[in-house]
């Protein structure tokens, strides 16, 4: 896939920044062009790292993103390019018709439907279920989806990745073609399958999502040309109780790539970046928050818990545990979030273990100070 001019990234950095949030209406009905934006930075205090605490973490940019929403009568189109410091990559593009008043198509890259329908996380760091690619994740592909009444429906077929095999940038995991820690994979991920259905009800200070997903998939081996196939399954609710959050999501999943050099573990590639995660396994996610409405916006304070227990032939793999405890604070065009993430076995959140469910290196549990600000317009 081309990447965009970098002249061309500037250029509409600019005029999104003199205009704000810039609309474009066409004369004598409601079609428009909306375009919006955000920048983001982040400051980082791992507490397990020597030069982290000894120079009192590190501030960095974060990342820019480049929004367009747009709409023709049932026609719609949706994008968002994403600029980070080492990086730049598309996290969604796709285009919708509106063919019924209960069906509407997306087709391009879209958010795959697979557990909660919103996030099943409230953080910076997401859940346990992102980095296998099961939380806000997105594909090139064609999804179908259905309201009526309390019912929701998505039924969606991918192609591919919104990237090559052997790309490690994107903003969410995808299966990795390339050398990881001295293991060669040959993993190309294809021709999946989603559904996702839910229920919606009203009570008393809030509603509650009920809901079940699945997925299948092929995984090709692009070495030998040989398929595997991978599924995942998963139950999941989330309910809202007079400002009270509540977030349940139990899943199983599998890789079974063909040809594999090692059946137990399998390569993942995101954000410029690759580790391993075990082949198959179950992933429990349990989040509680709480909203608090103020003067200059509001507050959600949360705790969000998650753990993935290995289910494959080497009886060494070990559970990854990542618990995020934090609050998000919405005041005018600003959204910052304040994160205490420990975190054990799991990538990102430890010191030695850049991986998912494989045996442990370290011991014990890492901690993690993390402060994420950013800007909308």
């Amino acid at each position: 896939m081309k990447q965009a001019k970098p002249y061309l990234v500037q250029a509409l950095a600019a005029a999104i920044a003199l205009t704000g949030t810039a609309t474009i209406a066409a004369e004598g009905n409601k079609d428009q062009l909306n375009f919006n934006g955000s920048v983001r930075v982040n400051y980082g205090l791992a507490l397990f790292d020597e030069a982290s605490k000894e120079k009192g973490g590190d501030l960095k940019f974060d990342t820019a993103t480049f929004g367009v929403d747009g709409k023709h009568g049932d026609w719609g189109l949706s994008a968002e390019y994403r600029v980070k410091a080492d990086s730049h990559f598309i996290k969604f593009g796709y285009a919708s018709y509106q063919f019924d008043p209960e069906w509407e198509v997306h087709f391009g890259i879209h958010h795959v439907p697979f557990g909660n329908r919103d996030y099943i996380s409230h953080s910076w760091f997401y859940g346990v279920p992102y980095y296998l690619g099961f939380e806000d994740n997105y594909d090139n592909g064609i999804k179908f989806i259905r309201n009526e009444g309390s019912w929701h429906t998505d039924l969606a077929f991918y192609k591919n990745a919104e990237y090559g095999p052997t790309e490690t940038k994107g903003f969410a995991p995808n299966l990795f073609t390339g050398e990881i820690n001295g293991t060669q994979y040959n993993n190309e991920q294809t021709n999946q399958f989603n559904l996702r259905q839910t229920y919606t009800y009203d009570h008393n200070g809030g509603s509650t999502t009920l809901g079940g997903s699945a997925m299948w998939g092929q995984i090709l081996n692009n070495d030998t040309n040989n398929s595997g196939d991978r599924y995942a399954i998963a139950l999941h609710a989330n309910t809202n109780y007079f400002g009270w959050g509540l977030q349940l999501q139990a899943m199983q999943y599998e890789f079974d790539a063909a040809d594999a050099a090692d059946a137990n573990k399998i390569g993942m590639a995101v954000m410029g970046g690759t580790y391993e995660v075990a082949s198959k396994g179950q992933i429990y996610q349990a989040n509680l928050s709480k909203t608090f409405n103020t003067d200059f916006g509001s507050v959600q304070c949360y705790n969000d818990f998650g753990v993935l227990t290995p289910n494959v032939s080497d009886s060494n793999y070990d559970n990854s545990y990542q618990n995020v405890t934090g609050c998000t604070v919405s005041a005018g065009p600003t959204f910052s979030m304040i994160d205490f993430v420990l975190g054990k076995n799991m990538v990102w959140a430890t010191e030695f273990d850049e991986h998912v469910g494989l045996p442990a290196i370290g011991s014990g549990w890492d901690k993690t100070i993390n402060l994420n600000f950013g800007y909308y317009f």
